[in-house]
């Protein structure tokens, strides 16, 4: 599957397997209840992950840093992407770095857009009802309070994810977001 949301997971899974340290372990929990929280499009559980002192960026591709700034913001910016149908995403994620604060991700970010938003942010599409692909490679800093949740997730895109836009197939566009995601809890 081109886009398989349970691909952003996977490794913190399987380092969450692996680590022996109580803290570490609540970082890595609170990041995989994170990513299967906007895996299902769920904005409340999203937002359980996060601290009331959350501050976000969003450096590299853009000189203009348009991340939510705090808690409301962010709540704002989850639930226009969930109702956008902005979730339909996976970050193949290929390496973490963790300590007991922070952990550093990075991989290659694919997402189905829909062409109604594509078309809303300036970008020629030639059908509004089917779905783009952005992809990038990715690097996402995450910070955590002292409580374990998130308090920055700061993201580095490189280039222009639309670049050499194409319509996906529709066996490409992964199925809409489910709470099933969320069923599994991590180990």
């Amino acid at each position: 599957m081109l886009i398989d949301p349970t691909i952003t997971w996977r490794l913190a899974e399987e380092r969450m397997a692996a680590e022996t340290d109580p803290r570490r372990r609540a970082v890595l929990a609170t990041m995989i209840a994170h990513m299967r929280a906007e895996a299902a499009a769920d904005v409340d559980a999203i937002m359980a992950t996060v601290s009331p002192h959350a501050c976000y960026h969003n450096l590299g591709a853009s000189p203009v840093d348009r991340a939510p700034k705090d808690p409301a913001e962010i709540r704002a910016f989850y639930q226009r992407l969930a109702d956008g149908d902005c979730f339909r995403q996976a970050l193949d994620v290929e390496t973490i770095t963790l300590d007991c604060d922070t952990a550093f991700i990075q991989g290659r970010m694919r997402m189905a857009y829909p062409g109604r938003i594509v078309a809303a942010m300036g970008r020629d599409v030639d059908d509004p009802a089917a779905y783009y692909l952005y992809e990038s490679r990715m690097a996402i800093f995450w910070a955590f309070d002292t409580d374990g949740l998130v308090s920055a997730e700061d993201t580095y895109p490189t280039g222009d994810g639309f670049a050499g836009l194409r319509k996906l197939a529709a066996e490409e566009v992964p199925p809409a977001p489910s709470a099933a995601y969320l069923d599994a809890p991590p180990r």
